[in-house]
């Protein structure tokens, strides 16, 4: 592998406070694709995902469980890999915070920082949100009241909830220190954060001034102890950031750990919902600067998925007290696992609050996957099955440079595409495909196959059009792959292709004219039935 360049892409580690819900499923399928995408352009990928273990939210969550926060979150552990498993997560490493090599690099993290002249020890008197996670001044508490109404009630200014007021022993984190320099990232690497507005938020929080941050907690214990003081376990989120370096041998000395974090280290993107875009954009790089380590590539934060109300149109917050909180297992069953991959990556602008509807996933999986991608393929194979005694039609040479509506759109098209995904742009990487799968449907109504193969001396004729619509699909199956891998294997194993699914070069297995002829073709069943056809 290591003539292949390397492609680090890692999700948010999950607190285990709760069972994984749509937007953690939303955030992995995202970086799913990527990583997909990313091995068929014949990148080495490592694809990093987990749990976060540790701090007062987990211990709190164990404690109304009659649990010890590691059985609780052994429980847990299960849950979210049980899910990616069903979703057809391609994660290379799962990463638990309670493991003996986060603590390990926690630890030596500790030291490099007291080496490094950037931490000290004080003591925190303010406010803190368990929910959260998060420390507030007092002026972003009053602020955020003042907006709210909700002045002296001392409410978190990003979820709302009560505060706590602590006050306790605590090492500090000198992140003031760091302002200039996080502000001169910013202006070096415009595209260290995107989408690119979201670059614009974070330079405005920096730009409002920095607080050196508490790192450490005197009050409960669940948390990786400070090495050199009793009585301090690690800030969770200094913690929690590691796990990145952790994952790829950060504070092993042997020499392959070493050989691997020369290798992987810095990642290439980490992707984060919008509410973590501050540790991940201010303190996290601001940590990597303090003990001498590279930053990551990239910061890609999402958006938040709301519910569309049905009756009024609008956007709410997805909520259990409202009762209008979507679990993945009720998509899973409507849509199932492709058409639930689909319909997040397809449907979604992902560096955006994005509202969602059961209306609108049935909608897009019978227009999308159903009359569109599943009916091609459909009569597609069948008229290849039965024109051609159920195989692809033998090709004369020179048969792929024969002009056709198809092959004009597809040349070209893989290079089209590969520049959205890898942007993230996975709604208009579907465009591209989309595009061709729909003037191939029509293609079929225009040729007419039915009516040729009435008439032998158009036999040659015949031949051509199915070929250009088998060329078109094994294309298509080959581009569609990274958002729904398991159609795309079987549609390229219905073309007697399977050795093609696992390409690492997607350009070039993109090319028009590689369709083999006299290959068996079969049918089967139909890829995406349609949704809602007996109401």
């Amino acid at each position: 592998m290591a003539d292949k360049p390397s492609y680090f892409i890692t999700t948010p580690i999950y607190y285990v406070n709760a069972a994984p819900h749509l937007g953690t499923a939303y955030c992995t399928i995202l970086c799913d694709v990527q990583a997909r995408f990313r091995r068929a352009m014949g990148y080495d990928v490592k694809f990093l995902t987990g749990m976060d273990e540790h701090g007062q939210k987990v211990a709190d969550a164990a404690a109304d469980h009659g649990m010890t926060p590691q059985e609780w979150c052994d429980s847990q552990a299960p849950l979210f890999k049980g899910l990616w498993d069903e979703l057809e997560i391609s994660n290379d490493d799962f990463i638990r915070t309670t493991e003996p090599r986060q603590r390990h690099a926690v630890q030596y993290l500790w030291e490099r920082m007291r080496e490094s002249g950037y931490i000290y020890k004080g003591s925190y008197d303010g406010w803190y949100c368990v929910p959260e996670e998060t420390y507030f001044t007092e002026t972003q508490v009053e602020k955020g009241d003042e907006e709210r109404g909700t002045k002296g009630q001392h409410l978190c200014p990003d979820c709302g909830r009560p505060l706590e007021r602590v006050q306790e022993e605590s090492w500090f984190f000198r992140l003031s220190a760091f302002q200039d320099r996080l502000l001169a990232l910013y202006d070096e690497h415009p595209d260290f954060v995107q989408p690119a507005f979201r670059m614009n938020e974070v330079r405005s929080f920096v730009e409002g001034g920095l607080q050196d941050l508490s790192v450490s907690r005197t009050t409960f214990d669940w948390g990786i102890p400070v090495p050199f003081d009793d009585g301090h376990v690690t800030y969770v989120w200094f913690d929690a950031l590691l796990n990145y370096m952790t994952s790829v041998g950060y504070s092993l000395d042997d020499p392959e750990s070493q050989a691997e974090f020369a290798r992987r280290w810095p990642a290439q993107c980490h992707v984060v919902g919008k509410d973590i875009i501050r540790f991940h954009c201010v303190i996290w790089p601001a940590m990597l600067m303090a003990i001498g380590e590279a930053l990551p590539e990239h910061v890609f934060a999402h958006g938040f998925l709301t519910v569309r109300n049905s009756e009024t149109g609008a956007a709410e917050k997805m909520s259990k007290s409202r009762g209008n909180a979507i679990a993945p297992r009720e998509v899973i069953d409507l849509l199932g696992v492709e058409g639930y991959r689909y319909y997040f990556m397809c449907d979604v602008a992902h560096g955006e609050d994005s509202a969602i509807s059961f209306e609108r996933m049935e909608q897009v999986y019978n227009a999308d996957l159903a009359n569109s991608w599943g009916n091609l393929v459909s009569r597609t194979l069948n008229m290849s099955g039965k024109y051609f005694d159920g195989r692809t039609p033998e090709l004369p040479d020179g048969w792929a440079e024969r002009d056709s509506p198809l092959r004009q759109i597809a040349c070209g098209l893989a290079q089209r595409y590969a520049e959205r995904m890898s942007a993230m742009d996975y709604v208009g990487a579907k465009d591209q495909v989309m595009e061709l799968v729909h003037a191939a449907n029509h293609y079929i109504e225009d040729c007419a196959p039915w009516a040729v193969a009435k008439d032998p001396e158009r036999a040659g004729e015949l031949a051509q059009i199915i070929a250009n619509l088998l060329e078109s699909i094994r294309i298509c199956a080959h581009l569609l792959s990274p958002l729904m891998p398991r159609t795309s294997a079987e549609v390229l194993r219905r073309m007697s292709l399977a050795d093609e699914a696992d390409a690492d070069d997607l350009l070039a297995a993109c090319e028009w004219g590689q369709l083999p002829g006299g290959v068996e073709v079969t049918k089967g069943d139909a890829l995406f039935p349609r949704l809602g056809a007996n109401k």
